[in-house]
């Protein structure tokens, strides 16, 4: 029986081991920027959060989306195509192959590290809360959420979703967007809206009549220790060379403050975004 079965898991082997050969996927993924630069565009996913990657006049537009054009225009790929997914569904999206990459400037953490593979650190950001007018809660942090009882709001999957899980605070509203997180707040169904600082700061000055605050930024601290976010472009793990060809690009422009100005400064960032060059993927992953 054992040398039946071992013949049988043998050519098994053998077997898939000649599919693999035949795909484009399992051969490595050397082929995966030449086809990109065959077909002249990349498509990446993004989960409509301004002034990161959104809707604009029916096109995609955003700082993730404007760094990327440059990167990708650098690399021999001229159009980049965007699809819109719920922040929850983009690395199942991407990991399923519906993309190329995800433009979110989604933060890197050891959960999601275990699922994909990121970029260096492209954009260093705090936290906010946007609450209705006069901030009747008071509140300044995510502490301040838990000790108050107030109900906050936070995106499915996002790391405001995050906090709240490692802060224990009760029932937050989970909403798949940022457009449904403000409305949280304007309807009442939730005290404050968890989100970067630079997301809640655009949509305040980019939509008249919203009637909301926006607190001060501030760094969350999650069982004593402050947390670090930095977002970074999001590659499925076989895609190493593709990550690594836009790694020595992007490099370059982080390196360059009047260059990453002049490509995210449009869309409300700052020099204060630029993460601190010592900061490192492998560092976040391993939770650092």
């Amino acid at each position: 029986m054992r040398i039946k079965s071992a013949a049988l898991l043998t050519a098994a082997v053998l077997a898939t081991t000649a599919v693999a050969g035949c795909t484009k996927t399992d051969s490595g993924d050397t082929d995966t920027l030449a086809s990109l630069r065959d077909a002249g565009t990349v498509t990446v996913a993004y989960a409509d959060e301004a002034p990161y990657s959104f809707d604009k006049d029916g096109e995609v537009t955003g700082a993730t989306i404007a760094l990327h054009r440059e990167v990708f225009k650098r690399l021999g790929v001229d159009e980049v195509k965007g699809v819109k997914t719920d922040w929850a569904g983009l690395i199942p999206g991407l990991n399923a192959k519906r993309y190329d990459l995800v433009s979110a400037g989604m933060s890197i953490t050891p959960e999601r590290c275990d699922q994909a593979a990121f970029s260096v650190p492209e954009i260093n950001y705090t936290t906010a809360l946007m609450v209705k007018p006069g901030n009747p809660k008071n509140l300044s942090n995510m502490e301040s959420i838990k000790s108050s009882g107030a109900h906050m709001a936070a995106i499915t999957g996002a790391i405001e979703n995050n906090y709240a899980d490692e802060l224990s605070i009760p029932d937050p509203l989970l909403v798949k967007d940022q457009q449904a997180g403000i409305d949280a707040v304007t309807s009442g169904r939730a005290d404050a809206f968890a989100l970067t600082a630079v997301s809640l700061n655009y949509a305040k000055e980019n939509n008249p009549g919203l009637d909301v605050e926006v607190t001060k930024p501030f760094i969350a601290v999650i069982n004593g220790k402050e947390q670090n976010p930095a977002g970074a472009t999001v590659f499925r793990k076989e895609d190493t060379e593709l990550r690594d060809a836009y790694n020595a690009e992007v490099k370059k422009i982080l390196s360059d403050k009047a260059e990453y100005m002049r490509i995210l400064g449009p869309f409300g960032f700052t020099e204060e975004n630029i993460p601190d060059p010592s900061l490192t993927t492998e560092q976040l992953c391993a939770g650092e």
